[in-house]
């Protein structure tokens, strides 16, 4: 059975950091692209990065460019995603996702909450 597993989340003030990871097992993990999403109240689930199967392309969403930071370590079936300056906004249940090169995302994590206060 595939699993992706979150962890990190939690409390931070305005401008502090948080690190997520995500082990994933029952795939090969080097073979799919990993990302991570997030859902704030009463919002849709967005894309916030993805990183290839190879760790060479990274791609973001324009709120968080430049504060995340998404890396991979295959060797430990690892994607992580390092938050920095992190504001209000950025308050929401974080999930990470897998999928083949040319398809959906099929395999998502239970999410994580990550809450930012002012």
């Amino acid at each position: 059975q595939v699993q992706l597993v979150e962890s990190g989340g939690g409390l931070a003030q305005a401008g502090g950091s948080l690190r997520l990871s995500c082990t994933a097992s029952g795939l090969t993990f080097s073979s799919y692209v990993m990302a991570w999403f997030r859902q704030a109240p009463g919002k849709e689930r967005d894309l916030v990065a993805a990183i290839s199967w190879s760790g060479g392309t990274s791609t973001y969403s324009d709120s968080v460019k430049g504060r995340f930071t998404i890396s991979r370590d295959n060797a430990k079936n690892t994607v992580l995603l390092q938050m920095n300056s992190l504001k209000p906004e950025d308050t929401a249940v974080y999930y990470c996702a897998a999928r083949t090169t040319g398809s959906g995302y099929k395999h998502w994590g239970q999410g994580t909450q990550v809450t930012v206060s002012s």
